[in-house]
């Protein structure tokens, strides 16, 4: 690949903010390397990418809830000599209900995918950009990191981890002509609360969820502006201003709350 022609790598990105993202790389005129589990909604979503601008679209199948398959994504990569000019890491899924109800093995393959592979795709991307000196990457954390999260304790801690790391390793390299930002949205209208599996919930079935392209479009700017995070949503603002001079038990029990199945609540 020629050294002049700028790539940003998204994954999860065809459905949601990672496809929002995406468009927005393509209008700009970057090559993308999309990555994703399903080979065919991964062809579907590079046609309207080049349709849009992207000059080139590298798709890569990966099931990010396997470690080894962050690793191969890396080298696969390196391989075909692409230069990763920005780093999108948005990927992520979560699980809902009580968590001595829920499936250890679905919670132990969601820290994999948004954690493991998050740690693993930033590092080995992170040492490249460091070394030549310049480089973005952009992790979608949530809001959900700032709060407890009963009904959602491990997404939650996942998206607690994410941000935090993000701002320590922000900081480490911080004279390095890398920029690291950290996203959090609030409830956003994507497949996620389907996947979840708490579509029936009282902040679902009732609150007013945001448009992912508008999430996107914060993440993006502040992303391009080097920003050190960005909150998007002034509702979502304003939580996380409230959350931080009040209890965490408080939280947790508004948390609950918000979270309950809405036939338990009637």
């Amino acid at each position: 690949m020629e050294p002049n022609i700028k790539f940003a790598l998204v994954t999860g990105a065809t459905s949601g903010i990672g496809y929002e993202l995406a468009k927005l790389f393509a209008r700009d005129g970057y090559n993308l390397v999309i990555v994703a589990r399903a080979k065919k909604e991964l062809e579907k979503t590079a046609r309207e990418l080049q349709a849009l601008g992207a000059p080139g679209v590298v798709v890569m199948a990966k099931d990010l809830f396997k470690r080894e398959e962050a690793f191969d994504l890396y080298e696969d990569v390196k391989n075909m000599g692409i230069r990763v000019d920005v780093l999108v890491n948005d990927a992520g899924q979560g699980l809902y209900g009580e968590f001595i109800e829920t499936d250890i093995d679905r919670e132990l393959n969601i820290i994999d995918l948004n954690i493991s592979s998050v740690v693993i795709l930033t590092k080995q991307f992170l040492k490249e950009m460091t070394a030549r000196g310049n480089g973005k990457i952009l992790n979608l954390a949530s809001i959900a990191g700032k709060l407890p999260g009963p009904l959602q304790s491990v997404y939650h801690g996942t998206k607690a981890f994410v941000h935090s790391f993000t701002e320590a390793i922000r900081n480490e390299v911080k004279d390095s002509g890398v920029t690291i930002t950290s996203l959090l949205p609030g409830a956003t209208d994507t497949g996620f609360f389907r996947k979840a599996e708490m579509l029936d919930a009282k902040n679902v079935q009732e609150g007013e969820l945001a448009d992912p392209a508008d999430v996107a479009r914060d993440g993006y700017d502040a992303l391009m502006r080097g920003d050190d995070m960005v909150i998007s949503g002034w509702k979502n603002k304003a939580q996380v201003a409230i959350s931080n001079i009040t209890p965490d038990s408080k939280l947790a029990e508004k948390v609950h709350e918000q979270q309950k199945p809405v036939e338990e609540i009637k």
